[in-house]
This record gives C-alpha cells, sequence and structure tokens, in this order.
C-alpha cells in the first residue's frame, strides 16, 4: 500500500516538474520572439515566426499553439508576442493544462 501511495506522488511531482519546464520553454520563446521582432529590420510577424520555430524544436506539440504578434505604438513602440498553447496531463483523469505566456520588447529606431 505504501509503494502504490509513493508512486502517486513520484508520478504527481514527476507531471509537475514537466509543467514547469514547457511553462518555462514557452515563456523564453515568447520573449525571444519578441526581442526579434523588435529588431530594426524586423517586423512582429518575424518575431511570430522566430517564436514559432523555438517552440517546433523544443515542445513536442507546440505546432498547435496559438501566437500572437503586435506592435502598439506610444511614446515607446512595443512589440508583444503572445503564446496559448496546451500541455497535455499523463496518466491523470483531469484534461490539458493551458499554457499562456506574453513576452514584451521595446522597439528603438
Amino acid at each position: 500500500m505504501v509503494m502504490a501511495l509513493l508512486a502517486v506522488v513520484f508520478a504527481a511531482v514527476l507531471q509537475f516538474g514537466l509543467i514547469i519546464h514547457v511553462r518555462n520553454t514557452v515563456i523564453d520563446a515568447a520573449s525571444a520572439g519578441a526581442r526579434h521582432g523588435a529588431l530594426a529590420d524586423r517586423t512582429p510577424a518575424d518575431g511570430a515566426d522566430r517564436t514559432r520555430d523555438l517552440l517546433a524544436s523544443s515542445v513536442p506539440g507546440a505546432d498547435q499553439a496559438e501566437i500572437t504578434a503586435s506592435l502598439s505604438e506610444g511614446p515607446v513602440p512595443t512589440v508583444t508576442v503572445t503564446v496559448r498553447t496546451q500541455m497535455p496531463m499523463v496518466g491523470f483523469i483531469t484534461g490539458p493544462v493551458d499554457v499562456e505566456a506574453t513576452g514584451r520588447a521595446y522597439r528603438f529606431d
């Protein structure tokens, strides 16, 4: 009985670690895409493409991620890249976990 409980606790800790890893990877990809899109010779769409490439090479199933990029005009133009995706839970009854991250970068021309 103790082994079964330990197995469930181990699986839960492993799943939590996987969720945190994917979340951190999505945050990093969104930030890198925003920085890429904020370069002087780039557009926000280039930043979204860069984010898509980074996610495709690091997170399985990221091809279904919803990636949006925008440029807000103001005193300091800001490129914003937002990523929304789902990560399936492994071995549990609950549904997929929604992961959303936003990266911002100032555009200096």
